[in-house]
């Protein structure tokens, strides 16, 4: 029986005697691969950094690694402090990935963080760099998988996950290339691919494509579900195997989360959840970095709501350090294939 980090109040930690079932799995953090038992609780979709500059003009010397420590070190100690062991860095490359900074963060706070490869089409392919308008979808999951196995742009940090963006509506073919070189790239490496979606329309389409070569959904993150509102889509997507990633949490939704997640209870499919607020964006373009937002309103506000909906502390376990854990493991996950 493992000890697995739990809370009743806000700043309050208990101890739960819950068995973890992650199974002996690695997940890679940039300091490298960790067991996905040692783990803990996790926030599955967050930022630190996000530069919305175009794939033009970015470059990490519009930020100043010092200066982005500095801001985001309180906020992340925050949710140390109340339990958070691991942390998914969400900026994809040419938004403003910057693993060197990730690692000094995770070196400074004790934070396990994840950080990604792939491309990011939404907004209009604007942060899609040229050659990604010319190479095939074989062509781009090569550069994905080449850093997977010598790390990013020669700080041998390696990602953990693929992490891709479309637009709303039926995918166009750049949208089409991007999930099918997530789905190469897959069989290749093992990662799990987080995609920026919102509604269900593009999420089946991917589904689909995954399916046709040869991925399983299990190996599919629908990256802000939450915007879909027909919940029978959730249903949907979580019976075929994606993960339904409800990640926009505010303290000004936590009602609509609540139903949410009630939904995919009352199906029997909380097994598919994962929950996190899309919070941070220091963002070096606006005067003082913008106004960062914290973490901290799913264990001060959500886990005291579900508590007093007849949660069980065995259910939280299971979508704050189980579900992460599951999805997060590097495994080629084949269709029709468990």
């Amino acid at each position: 029986m493992n000890k697995i980090l739990l809370f009743t109040i806000p700043v309050l930690l208990v101890f739960c005697q819950c068995k973890t079932n992650t199974g002996n799995g690695i997940i890679m953090t940039v300091n490298g691969p960790i067991s996905s038992e040692k783990l803990g609780t996790w926030l599955t979709h967050e930022h630190i950094l996000v530069d919305f500059i175009g794939a033009d003009s970015i470059s990490n010397e519009r930020w100043e690694r010092p200066e982005v420590i500095e801001k985001a070190f309180p906020y992340l100690q925050q949710i140390k402090d109340l339990g958070c062991q691991t942390f998914v860095e969400c900026t994809p490359d040419f938004l403003g990935r910057d693993p060197i900074l990730l690692k000094s963060l995770s070196d400074s706070t004790g934070l396990n963080i994840i950080t990604n490869t792939g491309l990011y089409g939404a907004r209009n392919n604007k942060f899609i760099p040229g050659y990604a308008f010319e190479e095939t979808a074989e062509q781009l999951a090569k550069r994905w998988t080449t850093e997977w196995e010598e790390g990013i742009d020669g700080t041998g940090i390696k990602p953990g996950f693929i992490k891709i963006g479309v637009d709303n509506g039926n995918l166009s073919e750049m949208h089409k290339k991007l999930i099918s070189a997530a789905a190469i790239a897959h069989l290749k490496t093992g990662l799990v691919i987080a995609s920026h979606t919102g509604s269900a329309i593009p999420a089946f389409e991917q589904i689909e494509i995954l399916k046709q070569l040869g991925v399983s959904p299990e190996a599919f993150i629908w990256v802000h579900a939450q915007s879909e509102k027909e919940v029978m889509n959730h249903i949907k997507a979580a019976q075929s195997g994606a993960w339904i990633s409800l990640d926009g949490l505010g303290e000004n939704n936590l009602q609509d989360y609540l139903k949410m997640i009630n939904n995919l209870k009352d199906n029997n499919l909380l097994n598919k959840v994962l929950l996190s607020h899309d919070a941070g964006w220091y963002d070096p373009a606006k005067e003082n970095s913008g106004e960062y937002r914290g973490y901290t309103t799913l264990f001060e506000k959500l886990v005291p709501l579900l508590r007093s909906g007849n949660y069980s502390e065995k259910e939280i376990n299971q979508l704050l350090v189980i579900n992460p854990a599951q999805a997060f493991t590097i495994k080629i996950r084949k269709a029709n294939q468990k």
